[in-house]
């Protein structure tokens, strides 16, 4: 069975293979299968992290991320909403602005 390469593969594969073996191993492999908390409370954690940390490269990749692992587009809009007080204007409208970028061409 051939899998395709990851995303981080796909990127760095040949410039950062560390980093693509620990980034699909290790943290997708691994920290994203703990049966702890769910793929979707994962994703939502993570996209509020990005946007409190203003982290705006990997912000559309986890939104999408997010709406295949179950966080509704609502819910996104909603949890950034909420960020706008507890992490910055600037970050909560920039990430909405990813999001509406995303959600439109869905």
């Amino acid at each position: 069975m051939t899998t395709q390469p990851s995303v981080a593969r796909q990127m760095l594969g040949d410039f950062a293979p560390k980093l693509v073996e620990l980034t699909d191993d290790v943290l997708f492999g691994d920290v994203w299968e703990r049966p702890g908390l769910s793929k979707r409370d994962r994703s939502l954690i993570t996209v509020t992290a990005l946007v409190a940390l203003y982290r705006t490269d990997q912000m559309t990749f986890h939104m999408q991320r997010a709406i295949e692992n179950g966080v509704t587009q609502d819910e996104l809009i909603e949890a950034i909403t909420h960020l706008a007080f507890y992490a910055g204007w600037p970050n909560a409208m920039t990430a909405m602005t990813a999001a509406k970028d995303l959600f439109g061409a869905r």
